[in-house]
């Protein structure tokens, strides 16, 4: 099954040079999950699409399930984030330890799909009607974490390979070449 987020993402090849690279995203931005039920109501949260405008993000740490070894970090320059359109974009090369390579092969046979961050709010609001929660700015985030069960389901983590990147992009390039010709003929047609 193709996550809708993964073909979202901006066509790339990977971020870093390592066979053990990993990329998905951590949260998506504008759309809600259910993150509560109680007697019967569900609540939920979205994140806005700027939440991340000028959090702490100097040293995020990447782990399974937001606790054990540390298998990427920002620090180190083996983790990598961005805000994309689409949510919060997580790359990292996880081939620094036993247990980062544990990791890497679990994404790989797809027995570890999803993931999950840990933070802390300087900015939310909450709509009693809709039982919604907004987190409108993150004040620090401290992990991003690939997870068994998370919060988003919308979220994922995959192993991606040079292809995948090579691939995107000649796609993308096909479908701006289209839409320039389309623009073209529109051009001539309007000139007659």
């Amino acid at each position: 099954m193709t996550n809708p987020l993964t073909t979202q993402t901006q066509a790339h090849t990977k971020r870093f040079d390592t066979d053990y690279y990993v990329e998905g995203y951590a949260t998506t931005f504008n759309t809600p999950y259910p993150i509560y039920e109680f007697e019967g109501l569900i609540y939920y949260e979205i994140v806005d699409r700027n939440a991340f405008d000028g959090a702490d993000l100097s040293d995020v740490i990447m782990q399974y399930d937001h606790e054990g070894k540390v298998l990427a970090r920002t620090r180190n320059n083996t983790l990598g984030i961005e805000a994309t359109q689409s949510g919060l974009l997580i790359f990292a090369d996880l081939s620094k330890s036993s247990a980062a390579i544990e990791l890497y092969n679990e994404v790989q046979q797809r027995l570890v799909d999803r993931m999950s961050l840990g933070f802390k709010v300087l900015e939310d609001s909450y709509n009693k009607e809709t039982r919604t929660r907004t987190i409108l700015k993150f004040k620090k985030v401290y992990d991003v974490s690939a997870v068994s069960y998370p919060a988003n389901d919308n979220t994922d983590i995959s192993v991606r390979s040079f292809f995948d990147g090579v691939i995107e992009k000649e796609k993308r390039d096909a479908l701006e070449r289209e839409k320039q010709l389309k623009l073209l003929k529109m051009r001539l047609e309007c000139s007659r």
